[in-house]
């Protein structure tokens, strides 16, 4: 009895530190949210608000199509922001996701002579600094015409989760048995059939994990967004900057309300498949 006494003192001591460290790590969320709902004054105040009065002006003039900037009115456009950002976003996820698995799922089942010489040069292909491709893209782009569209942007965004997409998703079809497969080639199966039926079911987890990383390197993506979009299809990082300047400075309980409708996508979609991203990452390392 005593020893387990013990045990339930330690594992409450033991989640008593888990939750002041996790505390630690979402204050800074928390009080982006806390000040998304202060007024202008009560941002600015020394020492800081913890109790004050909330308002929703602020996420009222996200979505106003104006505020007032020094006196004068300055059309936001956030909601074309936003859908931009969801757009993009999603749209370039997809592509990725499709082709990589394709890729991926060839390059697990028919290696090719020097197999991991390709992968490695797949993945360098990612590993390069954005600072050090921009000129020539924005080149490229200007010669062909795709600076300021949604195809130009969205086809380098699905070009660059391209690497990660087939990297993660190898590993996933490298951990499925191949017995299976084997025997459904021995009814007569096609390699279509054996692909959508067998072996993507078995990789759900993985599209999503892989789903949910992409998804928060396109969606926090600024260098290329901000070069290689037009005012038509800014994006939300880009579109940060209007919420700053002016007479009156920056306007913190505007710019918070932004970074707070900012956080819900990304937040949403990884609760709704945190099951299966939990899967994802811990993925060929349990034995059943």
């Amino acid at each position: 009895m005593a020893r387990r006494r013990e045990i339930g003192k330690a594992g409450w001591r033991r989640t008593a530190v888990t939750a002041a460290i996790s505390f630690i790590y979402f204050f800074p969320v928390l009080w982006i949210i806390l000040t998304a709902f202060k007024s202008h004054t009560d941002a600015l105040a020394t020492p800081p608000k913890f109790l004050f009065s909330p308002t929703l002006d602020n996420f009222v003039a996200v979505f106003s199509r104006a505020y007032q900037r020094g006196g004068d009115a300055v059309d936001t456009k956030f909601d074309l922001f936003f859908f931009n950002s969801i757009f993009i976003a999603g749209t370039s996820v997809l592509i990725a996701l499709i082709i990589g698995t394709l890729a991926a799922y060839a390059f697990s089942r028919w290696p090719l002579k020097g197999n991991d010489l390709y992968m490695f040069i797949i993945l360098t292909t990612r590993m390069l600094p954005p600072i050090i491709v921009i000129i020539p893209i924005f080149l490229m782009f200007r010669v062909t015409g795709l600076a300021g569209s949604y195809v130009g942007i969205i086809l380098l965004y699905s070009a660059f989760n391209l690497p990660f997409t087939i990297w993660m998703m190898k590993s996933f079809f490298d951990e499925i048995p191949t017995e299976v497969e084997d025997a459904a080639r021995v009814d007569g199966s096609s390699e279509i059939k054996i692909f959508f039926k067998i072996c993507l079911p078995q990789v759900k987890a993985g599209i999503a994990a892989t789903a949910v990383f992409g998804l928060i390197l396109t969606w926090n993506e600024y260098l290329f967004a901000l070069l290689l979009t037009g005012i038509e299809t800014r994006t939300v990082p880009v579109a940060m900057a209007t919420a700053i300047g002016g007479d009156i400075g920056v306007r913190w309980g505007l710019l918070a309300a932004i970074e707070t409708l900012f956080l819900i996508p990304v937040v949403l979609v990884t609760f709704l498949l945190q099951n299966q991203l939990l899967r994802g990452v811990t993925f060929g390392t349990i034995k059943r």
